[in-house]
């Protein structure tokens, strides 16, 4: 059990959850309210895409990403700023000519992917630490053992604490090797991932066997499920001795057909924890339990 958890708060993403739900922020301003209002109803970190304001596509814009930031940063108000590192990732095998990249590529190297942590230093960002298929079809997400070594290694050059996403086992074994090796400060943080198609389930097994892969080890881990998984996930990864991430990236309802908000959903999983008898951590505690500093700087 833990006993004391902190919450992050997964604001909008980049999928198709933006075209099932008006509550889904799309442009900046909504981005970086949904944060601010998410951290009043007890998030201690925001985890934060940007979408084109006008299409709601994710999107890899510096300058989107830098609007959201000044925006939260000004309100002055303790939050901790997760910006996903993710994008640039997506690789369309061709149907004809595998060789060739199909419609919706969207590929570039592990520092392009970084561009926009480059510019803003927030206080984490993520670090897909492996390569997955997405769903059907020939959509798949690479993020090759070079490229994790090269982002890890410029995340920490700049002073910016790295997320390990952790989509399967694997991902969790070289994760520890990274750590072993010094490429990851301890104590690592990573987050296990449940719920993508087909990656690892959002299954009650599949969150114990991530558990008892990082045993012994200096890592702090944190989970979430994907969809109607979101709120009893939040459950389980509180008693199994983790933290929770909850949010419209990850899920739209509260319950069966009524949709949420962010700050709804961070309400609900303040009260699970509250209700299993555990304590949910503010912002500047978690700052401290993750040994972080000040983003910005």
């Amino acid at each position: 059990m833990n006993e004391e958890v902190f919450v992050t708060c997964a604001v909008t993403g980049a999928g198709e959850n933006v075209r099932k739900s008006d509550k889904v922020p799309v442009t900046p301003r909504e981005i970086a309210d949904d944060a601010l209002a998410a951290g009043r109803a007890g998030a201690a970190i925001a985890h934060i895409h940007v979408r084109d304001p006008e299409t709601g596509e994710g999107s890899r814009r510096v300058d989107l990403y830098r609007e959201v930031v000044e925006r939260i940063r000004e309100k002055d108000q303790d939050l901790i700023i997760n910006l996903t590192a993710g994008m640039g990732g997506d690789l369309v095998i061709g149907n004809e000519n595998p060789l060739e990249a199909g419609e919706g590529t969207d590929f570039v190297s592990a520092l392009e992917r970084l561009a926009h942590v480059e510019e803003l230093l927030p206080d984490i960002c993520t670090l897909d630490c492996g390569s997955y298929n997405v769903g059907e079809g020939n959509l798949v997400y690479v993020s090759t053992s070079d490229q994790i070594r090269t982002g890890a290694r410029r995340i920490r050059e700049l002073g910016v604490k790295p997320e390990i996403e952790a989509f399967e086992l694997g991902h969790v074994g070289f994760a520890l090797k990274l750590l072993a090796e010094g490429e990851l400060e301890a104590p690592a943080l990573v987050q296990f991932c449940l719920g993508i198609p087909y990656a690892a389930p959002a299954l009650p097994e599949s969150l114990q066997a991530m558990k008892a892969s990082v045993a012994g080890q200096d890592v702090i881990w944190s989970a979430f499920g994907v969809g109607r998984m979101e709120l009893p996930m939040v459950a389980m990864a509180a008693c199994l001795g983790g933290n929770v991430r909850v949010g419209l990236e990850d899920n739209l309802y509260l319950k069966r057909g009524v949709k949420a908000s962010n700050a709804e959903l961070v309400e609900r999983a303040c009260s699970i924890i509250d209700q299993i008898g555990s304590r949910v951590l503010s912002a500047q505690e978690t700052r401290e339990k993750l040994q972080l500093g000040r983003g910005g700087a």
